[in-house]
Protein backbone atom coordinates (compact mmCIF):
# COMPACT_ATOMS: atom_id res chain seq x y z
CA UNK A 1 0.00 0.00 0.00
CA UNK A 2 2.81 2.43 0.83
CA UNK A 3 4.34 1.83 -2.59
CA UNK A 4 1.03 2.55 -4.36
CA UNK A 5 0.56 5.76 -2.39
CA UNK A 6 4.07 6.88 -3.33
CA UNK A 7 3.45 6.26 -7.03
CA UNK A 8 0.14 8.13 -6.86
CA UNK A 9 1.81 11.09 -5.16
CA UNK A 10 4.50 11.20 -7.85
CA UNK A 11 1.88 11.12 -10.62
CA UNK A 12 -0.13 13.99 -9.15
CA UNK A 13 3.03 16.04 -8.71
CA UNK A 14 3.85 15.49 -12.37
CA UNK A 15 0.44 16.75 -13.41
CA UNK A 16 -0.01 19.71 -11.08
CA UNK A 17 2.81 22.04 -10.10
CA UNK A 18 3.41 23.93 -6.88
CA UNK A 19 2.34 27.21 -8.51
CA UNK A 20 0.83 29.96 -6.38
CA UNK A 21 -2.66 28.79 -5.61
CA UNK A 22 -5.70 30.13 -3.83
CA UNK A 23 -5.58 32.91 -1.21
CA UNK A 24 -2.79 34.49 -3.23
CA UNK A 25 -1.16 37.88 -2.70
CA UNK A 26 -0.26 39.92 -5.76
CA UNK A 27 1.84 43.03 -5.15
CA UNK A 28 2.04 45.37 -8.14
CA UNK A 29 5.03 47.71 -8.08
CA UNK A 30 7.59 49.49 -10.24
CA UNK A 31 11.07 48.16 -10.96
CA UNK A 32 13.90 48.41 -13.45
CA UNK A 33 14.15 45.11 -15.27
CA UNK A 34 16.03 43.79 -18.30
CA UNK A 35 14.32 40.61 -19.58
CA UNK A 36 16.10 40.96 -22.92
CA UNK A 37 19.22 42.64 -21.54
CA UNK A 38 18.00 46.24 -21.98
CA UNK A 39 17.25 47.93 -18.61
CA UNK A 40 13.91 49.74 -18.56
CA UNK A 41 11.38 51.03 -16.05
CA UNK A 42 8.49 48.60 -15.89
CA UNK A 43 5.79 47.17 -13.67
CA UNK A 44 6.23 43.84 -11.92
CA UNK A 45 3.92 41.46 -10.07
CA UNK A 46 5.54 40.07 -6.92
CA UNK A 47 8.85 41.32 -8.29
CA UNK A 48 8.66 39.62 -11.67
CA UNK A 49 7.09 39.73 -15.13
CA UNK A 50 5.27 37.69 -16.13
CA UNK A 51 3.87 37.43 -12.62
CA UNK A 52 3.57 34.21 -10.63
CA UNK A 53 1.45 31.41 -12.02
CA UNK A 54 -1.90 31.10 -10.24
CA UNK A 55 -3.62 27.72 -10.22
CA UNK A 56 -6.54 25.85 -8.73
CA UNK A 57 -8.57 22.71 -9.13
CA UNK A 58 -11.98 22.80 -10.80
CA UNK A 59 -14.60 24.38 -8.54
CA UNK A 60 -12.15 25.97 -6.10
CA UNK A 61 -12.56 29.53 -4.91
CA UNK A 62 -10.08 32.26 -5.78
CA UNK A 63 -9.32 34.92 -3.19
CA UNK A 64 -6.54 37.06 -4.61
CA UNK A 65 -5.54 40.16 -2.70
CA UNK A 66 -4.06 42.79 -5.02
CA UNK A 67 -1.91 45.48 -3.41
CA UNK A 68 -0.97 48.55 -5.43
CA UNK A 69 2.48 49.96 -4.62
CA UNK A 70 2.95 51.83 -7.91
CA UNK A 71 4.74 55.20 -7.81
CA UNK A 72 5.67 55.92 -11.45
CA UNK A 73 2.90 58.11 -12.83
CA UNK A 74 4.14 57.71 -16.42
CA UNK A 75 2.74 54.15 -16.33
CA UNK A 76 -0.28 55.01 -14.14
CA UNK A 77 -0.21 54.38 -10.42
CA UNK A 78 -3.78 53.11 -10.15
CA UNK A 79 -4.49 49.61 -11.41
CA UNK A 80 -6.91 46.70 -11.82
CA UNK A 81 -6.54 42.98 -12.49
CA UNK A 82 -8.72 41.20 -15.05
CA UNK A 83 -8.98 37.40 -15.08
CA UNK A 84 -8.90 36.75 -18.80
CA UNK A 85 -11.31 33.96 -19.78
CA UNK A 86 -12.96 33.62 -16.36
CA UNK A 87 -16.67 34.15 -17.02
CA UNK A 88 -17.48 35.54 -13.56
CA UNK A 89 -20.96 34.01 -13.38
CA UNK A 90 -22.66 35.82 -10.53
CA UNK A 91 -19.52 37.88 -9.85
CA UNK A 92 -19.35 40.50 -12.61
CA UNK A 93 -18.00 42.99 -10.05
CA UNK A 94 -14.81 40.88 -9.92
CA UNK A 95 -14.10 41.05 -13.67
CA UNK A 96 -11.45 43.72 -13.14
CA UNK A 97 -12.21 45.99 -16.11
CA UNK A 98 -11.60 49.62 -15.22
CA UNK A 99 -14.71 51.81 -15.48
CA UNK A 100 -16.81 48.89 -16.73
CA UNK A 101 -17.03 46.68 -13.65
CA UNK A 102 -15.00 48.66 -11.09
CA UNK A 103 -13.04 51.80 -10.33
CA UNK A 104 -9.27 51.27 -10.31
CA UNK A 105 -7.36 50.40 -7.16
CA UNK A 106 -5.50 53.46 -5.88
CA UNK A 107 -1.79 53.43 -5.08
CA UNK A 108 -1.08 52.26 -1.52
CA UNK A 109 -4.48 50.57 -1.44
CA UNK A 110 -5.55 46.96 -1.98
CA UNK A 111 -8.58 45.00 -3.11
CA UNK A 112 -9.53 41.35 -2.69
CA UNK A 113 -10.79 39.66 -5.85
CA UNK A 114 -13.09 36.88 -4.68
CA UNK A 115 -14.72 34.55 -7.21
CA UNK A 116 -15.44 30.88 -7.87
CA UNK A 117 -15.30 29.71 -11.50
CA UNK A 118 -17.38 26.67 -10.64
CA UNK A 119 -17.66 25.01 -14.05
CA UNK A 120 -14.51 26.23 -15.75
CA UNK A 121 -11.18 24.51 -16.37
CA UNK A 122 -8.29 25.19 -18.70
CA UNK A 123 -5.73 27.85 -19.57
CA UNK A 124 -6.27 31.49 -18.59
CA UNK A 125 -4.20 34.52 -17.71
CA UNK A 126 -4.50 37.69 -15.68
CA UNK A 127 -3.52 41.24 -16.57
CA UNK A 128 -4.20 44.86 -15.78
CA UNK A 129 -7.26 46.19 -17.56
CA UNK A 130 -6.47 49.87 -17.04
CA UNK A 131 -5.08 52.11 -19.77
CA UNK A 132 -1.96 50.58 -21.43
CA UNK A 133 -0.70 49.12 -18.20
CA UNK A 134 -0.43 45.44 -19.00
CA UNK A 135 2.03 46.34 -21.77
CA UNK A 136 4.35 47.53 -18.99
CA UNK A 137 4.39 44.11 -17.31
CA UNK A 138 1.19 43.41 -15.32
CA UNK A 139 0.36 39.91 -16.56
CA UNK A 140 0.69 36.27 -15.59
CA UNK A 141 -0.63 32.78 -16.26
CA UNK A 142 -3.61 31.16 -14.53
CA UNK A 143 -4.55 27.49 -14.81
CA UNK A 144 -7.59 25.60 -13.52
CA UNK A 145 -6.88 21.86 -13.56
CA UNK A 146 -9.60 19.37 -14.43
CA UNK A 147 -9.54 16.11 -12.43
CA UNK A 148 -11.83 14.64 -15.12
CA UNK A 149 -9.81 15.86 -18.10
CA UNK A 150 -10.90 13.63 -21.01
CA UNK A 151 -7.38 13.84 -22.47
CA UNK A 152 -5.47 13.02 -19.30
CA UNK A 153 -4.48 9.63 -20.71
CA UNK A 154 -2.66 11.35 -23.60
CA UNK A 155 0.00 13.13 -21.54
CA UNK A 156 2.32 12.49 -18.62
CA UNK A 157 3.14 16.03 -17.46
CA UNK A 158 1.03 19.16 -17.06
CA UNK A 159 2.43 21.66 -14.61
CA UNK A 160 4.09 25.05 -14.37
CA UNK A 161 7.07 23.82 -16.41
CA UNK A 162 4.85 23.11 -19.42
CA UNK A 163 3.42 26.64 -19.70
CA UNK A 164 4.81 28.77 -22.55
CA UNK A 165 4.01 32.49 -22.54
CA UNK A 166 4.59 34.91 -25.41
CA UNK A 167 5.07 38.65 -24.86
CA UNK A 168 5.97 41.55 -27.14
CA UNK A 169 8.42 43.80 -25.28
CA UNK A 170 9.19 47.47 -25.87
CA UNK A 171 12.15 49.64 -24.90
CA UNK A 172 9.99 52.74 -24.40
CA UNK A 173 7.01 53.69 -22.28
CA UNK A 174 3.84 52.20 -23.76
CA UNK A 175 2.47 55.69 -24.41
CA UNK A 176 5.49 56.38 -26.64
CA UNK A 177 4.89 53.40 -28.92
CA UNK A 178 4.11 54.86 -32.34
CA UNK A 179 1.53 53.55 -34.79
CA UNK A 180 4.13 51.79 -36.94
CA UNK A 181 6.60 50.95 -34.16
CA UNK A 182 7.49 47.30 -33.71
CA UNK A 183 8.41 45.69 -30.39
CA UNK A 184 12.07 45.56 -29.46
CA UNK A 185 11.94 41.84 -28.72
CA UNK A 186 9.80 38.77 -28.12
CA UNK A 187 9.90 37.30 -24.63
CA UNK A 188 9.19 33.59 -24.29
CA UNK A 189 8.63 32.70 -20.64
CA UNK A 190 10.05 36.08 -19.71
CA UNK A 191 13.32 36.04 -21.66
CA UNK A 192 14.38 37.14 -25.11
CA UNK A 193 16.98 38.90 -27.24
CA UNK A 194 16.88 42.02 -29.37
CA UNK A 195 18.91 42.90 -32.49
CA UNK A 196 22.40 44.02 -31.46
CA UNK A 197 21.73 43.23 -27.82
CA UNK A 198 23.51 40.87 -25.42
CA UNK A 199 23.14 37.11 -25.67
CA UNK A 200 20.69 36.83 -22.80
CA UNK A 201 20.12 33.20 -21.74
CA UNK A 202 16.95 32.06 -23.45
CA UNK A 203 14.15 30.15 -21.77
CA UNK A 204 14.52 26.39 -21.83
CA UNK A 205 11.72 23.83 -21.86
CA UNK A 206 13.26 20.59 -20.62
CA UNK A 207 11.87 17.25 -21.85
CA UNK A 208 12.65 13.57 -21.41
CA UNK A 209 12.76 11.24 -24.43
CA UNK A 210 9.53 9.31 -24.88
CA UNK A 211 7.52 11.42 -22.43
CA UNK A 212 4.29 13.23 -23.39
CA UNK A 213 3.64 16.80 -22.29
CA UNK A 214 0.55 19.01 -22.21
CA UNK A 215 1.92 22.38 -23.31
CA UNK A 216 -0.21 25.42 -22.44
CA UNK A 217 0.65 28.15 -24.96
CA UNK A 218 -0.52 31.63 -23.95
CA UNK A 219 -0.22 34.91 -25.83
CA UNK A 220 0.08 37.79 -23.39
CA UNK A 221 1.06 40.16 -26.20
CA UNK A 222 -0.13 43.75 -26.43
CA UNK A 223 -0.01 44.01 -30.19
CA UNK A 224 1.82 41.24 -32.00
CA UNK A 225 0.47 38.00 -33.39
CA UNK A 226 2.82 35.05 -33.69
CA UNK A 227 3.30 31.83 -35.62
CA UNK A 228 4.52 29.29 -33.09
CA UNK A 229 6.65 26.29 -34.07
CA UNK A 230 9.10 23.81 -32.55
CA UNK A 231 11.67 22.41 -34.97
CA UNK A 232 10.99 18.78 -36.01
CA UNK A 233 7.91 18.46 -33.77
CA UNK A 234 4.18 18.31 -34.37
CA UNK A 235 1.39 19.20 -31.94
CA UNK A 236 -2.00 17.71 -31.15
CA UNK A 237 -4.24 20.63 -30.18
CA UNK A 238 -6.83 19.77 -27.49
CA UNK A 239 -7.88 23.17 -26.13
CA UNK A 240 -8.61 26.65 -27.45
CA UNK A 241 -9.14 29.43 -24.90
CA UNK A 242 -9.99 27.01 -22.06
CA UNK A 243 -12.49 25.03 -24.15
CA UNK A 244 -11.78 21.41 -25.10
CA UNK A 245 -11.49 20.74 -28.82
CA UNK A 246 -11.46 17.50 -30.75
CA UNK A 247 -7.81 16.50 -31.31
CA UNK A 248 -6.17 18.23 -34.28
CA UNK A 249 -2.59 17.57 -35.38
CA UNK A 250 -0.71 20.63 -36.67
CA UNK A 251 2.90 21.75 -37.03
CA UNK A 252 2.40 25.50 -36.54
CA UNK A 253 -0.03 27.69 -34.59
CA UNK A 254 -0.87 31.29 -35.35
CA UNK A 255 -1.79 32.80 -31.99
CA UNK A 256 -3.27 36.28 -31.53
CA UNK A 257 -3.08 38.52 -28.47
CA UNK A 258 -5.18 37.03 -25.68
CA UNK A 259 -5.52 33.55 -27.15
CA UNK A 260 -4.46 30.28 -25.50
CA UNK A 261 -4.00 26.74 -26.78
CA UNK A 262 -3.15 23.43 -25.16
CA UNK A 263 -1.41 20.80 -27.24
CA UNK A 264 0.17 17.43 -26.66
CA UNK A 265 3.90 17.38 -27.41
CA UNK A 266 5.58 13.97 -27.60
CA UNK A 267 9.34 14.05 -27.05
CA UNK A 268 10.02 11.58 -29.86
CA UNK A 269 13.03 13.14 -31.60
CA UNK A 270 16.74 12.35 -31.15
CA UNK A 271 18.32 13.81 -28.01
CA UNK A 272 19.34 17.35 -28.93
CA UNK A 273 18.37 21.01 -28.64
CA UNK A 274 15.54 22.30 -30.86
CA UNK A 275 14.47 25.86 -31.54
CA UNK A 276 11.13 27.03 -30.21
CA UNK A 277 10.12 29.90 -32.50
CA UNK A 278 7.45 32.58 -32.19
CA UNK A 279 7.61 34.37 -35.53
CA UNK A 280 6.02 37.82 -35.12
CA UNK A 281 3.91 39.34 -37.87
CA UNK A 282 6.53 42.09 -38.38
CA UNK A 283 9.69 39.97 -38.80
CA UNK A 284 10.88 36.74 -40.39
CA UNK A 285 14.35 36.28 -38.91
CA UNK A 286 15.44 34.28 -35.89
CA UNK A 287 19.13 35.11 -36.27
CA UNK A 288 20.98 35.11 -32.96
CA UNK A 289 18.05 33.62 -31.06
CA UNK A 290 15.51 36.38 -31.77
CA UNK A 291 11.88 35.43 -31.04
CA UNK A 292 13.06 32.08 -29.72
CA UNK A 293 13.43 29.68 -26.80
CA UNK A 294 14.93 26.19 -26.58
CA UNK A 295 13.40 22.73 -26.30
CA UNK A 296 16.14 20.70 -24.63
CA UNK A 297 16.12 16.94 -24.28
CA UNK A 298 17.65 15.38 -21.19
CA UNK A 299 21.26 14.58 -22.06
CA UNK A 300 21.70 17.38 -24.61
CA UNK A 301 24.49 19.90 -24.14
CA UNK A 302 23.47 23.32 -22.75
CA UNK A 303 24.02 25.15 -26.04
CA UNK A 304 21.89 26.91 -28.64
CA UNK A 305 20.30 24.59 -31.20
CA UNK A 306 21.54 24.23 -34.74
CA UNK A 307 19.60 25.91 -37.53
CA UNK A 308 16.98 23.63 -39.10
CA UNK A 309 15.17 24.87 -42.18
CA UNK A 310 11.59 23.65 -42.12
CA UNK A 311 8.32 24.70 -43.74
CA UNK A 312 4.93 24.29 -42.10
CA UNK A 313 2.78 21.75 -43.93
CA UNK A 314 -0.13 21.59 -41.49
CA UNK A 315 -0.80 25.04 -39.99
CA UNK A 316 -3.61 25.47 -37.51
CA UNK A 317 -6.74 26.89 -39.17
CA UNK A 318 -9.46 27.94 -36.75
CA UNK A 319 -12.23 26.48 -38.91
CA UNK A 320 -10.64 23.03 -38.46
CA UNK A 321 -11.07 23.22 -34.69
CA UNK A 322 -14.28 21.77 -33.27
CA UNK A 323 -15.76 21.89 -29.79
CA UNK A 324 -15.58 18.57 -27.94
CA UNK A 325 -18.40 19.18 -25.44
CA UNK A 326 -21.90 20.30 -26.55
CA UNK A 327 -20.49 21.25 -29.95
CA UNK A 328 -23.51 22.89 -31.59
CA UNK A 329 -23.74 26.69 -31.64
CA UNK A 330 -26.68 28.02 -29.61
CA UNK A 331 -29.96 28.88 -31.35
CA UNK A 332 -31.40 27.99 -34.73
CA UNK A 333 -28.72 26.70 -37.10
CA UNK A 334 -29.25 29.34 -39.74
CA UNK A 335 -27.56 32.63 -40.54
CA UNK A 336 -29.50 35.57 -39.08
CA UNK A 337 -31.86 33.31 -37.12
CA UNK A 338 -30.57 34.32 -33.68
CA UNK A 339 -32.81 36.22 -31.25
CA UNK A 340 -30.58 39.28 -31.62
CA UNK A 341 -28.23 39.88 -34.55
CA UNK A 342 -25.69 42.71 -34.55
CA UNK A 343 -23.24 43.82 -37.18
CA UNK A 344 -20.24 45.58 -35.63
CA UNK A 345 -18.42 47.60 -38.27
CA UNK A 346 -15.09 49.14 -37.29
CA UNK A 347 -13.55 52.08 -39.12
CA UNK A 348 -10.41 54.14 -38.66
CA UNK A 349 -10.85 57.92 -38.69
CA UNK A 350 -8.57 60.85 -39.51
CA UNK A 351 -7.84 61.39 -35.79
CA UNK A 352 -6.37 57.89 -35.56
CA UNK A 353 -9.28 56.58 -33.53
CA UNK A 354 -11.32 53.44 -34.08
CA UNK A 355 -15.11 53.70 -34.28
CA UNK A 356 -17.53 50.78 -34.01
CA UNK A 357 -20.88 51.52 -35.65
CA UNK A 358 -19.97 55.19 -35.62
CA UNK A 359 -18.80 55.56 -32.01
CA UNK A 360 -15.38 55.53 -30.35
CA UNK A 361 -15.42 53.85 -26.97
CA UNK A 362 -14.23 56.25 -24.27
CA UNK A 363 -13.98 55.24 -20.65
CA UNK A 364 -16.87 56.71 -18.61
CA UNK A 365 -16.32 58.58 -15.34
CA UNK A 366 -18.59 56.13 -13.50
CA UNK A 367 -18.25 52.34 -14.00
CA UNK A 368 -21.03 50.96 -16.17
CA UNK A 369 -21.84 48.36 -13.51
CA UNK A 370 -22.30 51.13 -10.95
CA UNK A 371 -24.56 52.96 -13.41
CA UNK A 372 -26.72 49.82 -13.69
CA UNK A 373 -26.81 49.32 -9.92
CA UNK A 374 -27.93 52.96 -9.60
CA UNK A 375 -30.99 52.25 -11.73
CA UNK A 376 -29.87 53.11 -15.27
CA UNK A 377 -31.19 50.03 -17.04
CA UNK A 378 -31.78 51.16 -20.62
CA UNK A 379 -29.33 51.97 -23.40
CA UNK A 380 -30.44 55.61 -23.39
CA UNK A 381 -29.22 56.09 -19.83
CA UNK A 382 -25.92 54.25 -19.98
CA UNK A 383 -22.60 55.88 -20.79
CA UNK A 384 -20.55 56.06 -22.92
CA UNK A 385 -23.35 56.87 -25.34
CA UNK A 386 -23.34 54.82 -28.52
CA UNK A 387 -20.92 52.20 -27.17
CA UNK A 388 -23.27 50.35 -24.79
CA UNK A 389 -25.75 47.78 -26.10
CA UNK A 390 -28.41 46.31 -23.81
CA UNK A 391 -29.09 42.61 -24.37
CA UNK A 392 -32.13 40.67 -23.10
CA UNK A 393 -31.74 37.67 -20.80
CA UNK A 394 -31.57 34.08 -22.01
CA UNK A 395 -31.40 34.86 -25.71
CA UNK A 396 -29.09 33.80 -28.52
CA UNK A 397 -26.89 36.64 -29.78
CA UNK A 398 -25.17 36.61 -33.16
CA UNK A 399 -22.38 39.10 -33.82
CA UNK A 400 -20.82 39.74 -37.22
CA UNK A 401 -17.43 41.47 -37.20
CA UNK A 402 -16.11 42.39 -40.68
CA UNK A 403 -12.33 42.52 -41.11
CA UNK A 404 -9.95 44.68 -43.06
CA UNK A 405 -9.06 47.49 -40.63
CA UNK A 406 -5.45 48.75 -40.34
CA UNK A 407 -3.08 46.72 -38.13
CA UNK A 408 -5.28 43.64 -38.46
CA UNK A 409 -6.27 40.96 -37.89
CA UNK A 410 -7.84 42.29 -34.71
CA UNK A 411 -8.23 39.76 -31.87
CA UNK A 412 -11.68 40.44 -30.42
CA UNK A 413 -12.21 39.24 -26.85
CA UNK A 414 -15.56 38.94 -25.07
CA UNK A 415 -15.72 39.15 -21.29
CA UNK A 416 -18.22 37.04 -19.36
CA UNK A 417 -18.66 34.38 -22.05
CA UNK A 418 -17.21 31.86 -24.41
CA UNK A 419 -18.70 32.01 -27.90
CA UNK A 420 -19.09 29.71 -30.88
CA UNK A 421 -17.18 30.90 -33.96
CA UNK A 422 -19.68 29.97 -36.68
CA UNK A 423 -17.61 31.68 -39.38
CA UNK A 424 -13.86 32.05 -38.98
CA UNK A 425 -11.48 34.41 -40.74
CA UNK A 426 -10.26 33.02 -44.04
CA UNK A 427 -13.41 31.10 -44.91
CA UNK A 428 -16.91 31.85 -46.18
CA UNK A 429 -18.36 28.69 -44.65
CA UNK A 430 -20.80 28.94 -41.74
CA UNK A 431 -20.71 26.04 -39.28
CA UNK A 432 -23.48 25.81 -36.68
CA UNK A 433 -23.02 22.08 -36.05
CA UNK A 434 -19.63 21.90 -34.30
CA UNK A 435 -17.74 25.22 -34.41
CA UNK A 436 -14.85 25.93 -32.08
CA UNK A 437 -15.90 27.62 -28.85
CA UNK A 438 -13.51 30.19 -27.39
CA UNK A 439 -13.35 33.77 -26.04
CA UNK A 440 -10.90 35.50 -28.43
CA UNK A 441 -10.98 35.34 -32.22
CA UNK A 442 -9.46 37.36 -35.06
CA UNK A 443 -11.72 39.32 -37.41
CA UNK A 444 -9.47 38.68 -40.41
CA UNK A 445 -8.75 40.74 -43.48
CA UNK A 446 -10.83 42.60 -46.06
CA UNK A 447 -13.66 40.35 -47.25
CA UNK A 448 -13.86 38.40 -44.01
CA UNK A 449 -17.05 38.52 -41.93
CA UNK A 450 -16.27 36.63 -38.74
CA UNK A 451 -19.48 35.58 -37.00
CA UNK A 452 -19.91 34.38 -33.42
CA UNK A 453 -22.81 33.27 -31.22
CA UNK A 454 -23.35 33.18 -27.46
CA UNK A 455 -26.19 32.93 -24.95
CA UNK A 456 -27.08 35.76 -22.55
CA UNK A 457 -27.02 33.69 -19.37
CA UNK A 458 -24.73 35.93 -17.30
CA UNK A 459 -26.13 39.29 -16.05
CA UNK A 460 -23.67 42.18 -16.07
CA UNK A 461 -21.81 44.61 -18.34
CA UNK A 462 -19.32 42.76 -20.53
CA UNK A 463 -16.81 44.55 -22.70
CA UNK A 464 -16.10 43.26 -26.22
CA UNK A 465 -12.85 44.70 -27.49
CA UNK A 466 -9.79 44.35 -29.64
CA UNK A 467 -7.06 42.80 -27.49
CA UNK A 468 -4.36 44.85 -29.14
CA UNK A 469 -4.16 47.10 -26.11
CA UNK A 470 -3.27 50.19 -28.12
CA UNK A 471 -6.44 49.72 -30.17
CA UNK A 472 -8.59 49.42 -27.06
CA UNK A 473 -7.08 52.72 -25.89
CA UNK A 474 -8.06 54.14 -29.27
CA UNK A 475 -11.68 53.15 -28.81
CA UNK A 476 -12.05 49.72 -30.46
CA UNK A 477 -14.64 48.36 -28.04
CA UNK A 478 -18.31 48.14 -27.12
CA UNK A 479 -20.00 46.98 -23.91
CA UNK A 480 -22.92 44.57 -23.75
CA UNK A 481 -25.11 45.39 -20.74
CA UNK A 482 -26.70 41.99 -20.32
CA UNK A 483 -29.97 41.49 -18.46
CA UNK A 484 -29.83 44.83 -16.66
CA UNK A 485 -33.08 44.10 -14.79
CA UNK A 486 -31.52 41.16 -12.94
CA UNK A 487 -27.94 42.39 -12.58
CA UNK A 488 -28.32 43.78 -9.05
CA UNK A 489 -29.98 40.63 -7.69
CA UNK A 490 -27.40 38.37 -9.38
CA UNK A 491 -24.41 39.97 -7.64
CA UNK A 492 -23.09 40.22 -4.09
CA UNK A 493 -21.78 43.78 -3.93
CA UNK A 494 -19.50 44.28 -0.94
CA UNK A 495 -18.32 47.35 0.94
CA UNK A 496 -14.71 47.11 -0.34
CA UNK A 497 -15.99 47.20 -3.93
CA UNK A 498 -18.21 50.18 -3.14
CA UNK A 499 -15.25 52.01 -1.60
CA UNK A 500 -13.08 51.73 -4.71
CA UNK A 501 -14.76 54.66 -6.48
CA UNK A 502 -14.75 57.18 -3.60
CA UNK A 503 -11.08 56.42 -2.99
CA UNK A 504 -10.20 56.69 -6.68
CA UNK A 505 -12.29 59.82 -7.26
CA UNK A 506 -10.51 61.57 -4.38
CA UNK A 507 -7.13 61.21 -6.10
CA UNK A 508 -5.35 64.00 -7.90
CA UNK A 509 -5.84 63.83 -11.72
CA UNK A 510 -2.23 62.72 -12.25
CA UNK A 511 -2.84 59.81 -9.88
CA UNK A 512 -5.94 58.70 -11.77
CA UNK A 513 -4.63 58.40 -15.32
CA UNK A 514 -1.86 59.60 -17.56
CA UNK A 515 -3.79 62.11 -19.64
CA UNK A 516 -0.72 64.13 -20.56
CA UNK A 517 0.96 60.95 -21.82
CA UNK A 518 -2.19 60.00 -23.70
CA UNK A 519 -2.14 63.33 -25.56
CA UNK A 520 1.59 62.99 -26.27
CA UNK A 521 0.99 59.43 -27.50
CA UNK A 522 -1.67 60.55 -29.98
CA UNK A 523 0.53 63.40 -31.29
CA UNK A 524 3.40 60.95 -31.69
CA UNK A 525 1.19 58.65 -33.73
CA UNK A 526 -0.01 61.50 -35.95
CA UNK A 527 3.60 62.52 -36.52
CA UNK A 528 3.69 66.02 -34.96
Amino acid sequence: MAKLRSLSTWFLAALVSSCAALNAELVISNAIIAPDGFPIDAIVVNGQTPGPVLCAQKGERFQVNVTDLLVDESMNISTTVHWHGIKQHGSAQMDGTAMVTQCPIASEDSFMYDFTPANQTGSYWYHSHFQLQYCEGVRGALVIYDPEDPYQGLYDFDNESTIITLVDWYHVNAYDVGFTDNPASTLINGAGRYPGGPLVPLSVVQVTPGVRYRIRLMSMACKTNYVFTIDNHVFTVIEADSEYTTPLEVDSIQILAGQRYSFILVANQPVDNYWIHAMPNYDTTFTGGLHSAILRYDGALPIDPIYRNSTSKAPLLEQNLHALVDPAAPGVAELGAADVSLNLVSVWDDNLRFLINGYTYTSPSTPILQQILSGNLSVSGLLPYGSVYTLPANKTIELSIPGGQPEGPHPFHLHGHSFSVVRSAGTEVYNYANPVRRDTTGNGESGDNVTIRFRTDNPGPWIFHCHIDFHLAQGMAVVFAEDTNDTASALNITSPWKQLCPTYNALEPSEQSVEQHRRRHIKHRIGH
